[in-house]
C-alpha cells in the first residue's frame, strides 16, 4: 500500500471540506486500522450480510447486498478478506467494475449490537481457485458458488451506534423464543394441574 491509511480514507476534497467544517484535525493524527485483529475477526464471525461498493472506470458508483452464512466474509491472513461469489441476478456490474477499477469498500451494518464498519481496500475476482472456494464454501448453505472475490484490506474504521435501531434476525432471537415457549408450556400445564385440584 503506497497510500496513508489516511489518504485512502480521505481524498484531498474531502480534506478540504473537514478543514472548512472543522473537523480536520480529529483525524490527523489517528491511528487508523489497517490488519485484521482479533475484534475484527469476531465480528465476521456472526455477520451474514454487508454492502460491497465499487465503481467503474469513470467512477459511476455501485453497491451491491452480499448476503450468506454467518461468517461467510472470511479473513484470510492479516491483510485479506474473501466471499464465495454466488449465483445472482446475472448483472455483473461488480465482476464489470472491478476488471477496470479494483478500489471496493465493504459496509457492514449489525443491526443487533447496533455496530457498523466500513473497509476501505481494493478487489479481485478469483475463478479456478478450488483450495480457496473450499475455504469459503460452507457445503451446508444452498447458494450455488460461482468464484471468490478477494479483498485486499487497506485502512478499517468502525464507527458509534448513532441511528443504528436495533433489528434481529430470526437466528438472533430464536433462543429467547424458545425460553418463552418453555415458559408458556409450564405456565399452561400449571393452571391445568390447579385446575384439575
Amino acid at each position: 500500500m503506497d497510500d496513508k491509511p489516511d489518504d485512502v480514507m480521505f481524498s484531498p476534497a474531502v480534506k478540504a471540506e473537514q478543514t472548512r467544517l472543522g473537523s480536520r484535525a480529529m483525524f490527523e493524527d489517528r491511528e487508523w486500522k489497517t490488519e485484521i485483529t482479533d475484534d475484527l475477526r469476531q465480528f465476521l464471525a456472526v455477520i451474514d450480510t454487508f454492502f460491497f461498493a465499487t465503481a467503474s472506470a469513470d467512477g459511476r458508483p455501485y453497491i451491491q447486498h452480499r448476503g450468506g452464512p454467518p461468517g461467510f466474509l472470511k479473513p484470510i491472513g492479516t491483510h485479506m478478506l474473501a466471499f464465495a461469489d454466488f449465483a445472482g441476478n446475472r448483472q455483473y456490474i461488480t465482476l464489470g467494475h472491478l476488471k477496470e477499477n479494483d478500489c471496493a469498500h465493504i459496509f457492514i451494518p449489525h443491526f443487533a449490537t447496533r455496530q457498523r464498519v466500513k473497509l476501505w481496500g481494493r478487489a479481485r475476482i478469483v475463478e479456478g481457485d478450488l483450495a480457496l472456494m473450499e475455504r469459503l464454501v460452507d457445503p451446508s448453505y444452498k447458494a450455488r458458488p460461482e468464484r471468490a472475490i478477494a479483498f485486499s484490506l487497506e485502512v478499517w474504521d468502525s464507527n458509534c451506534p448513532q441511528h443504528i435501531v436495533a433489528r434481529y434476525s430470526e437466528a438472533e432471537i430464536a433462543p429467547a423464543v424458545d425460553r418463552l415457549a418453555r415458559r408458556i408450556k409450564e405456565l399452561e400445564e400449571e393452571v391445568a394441574r390447579l385446575k384439575g385440584s
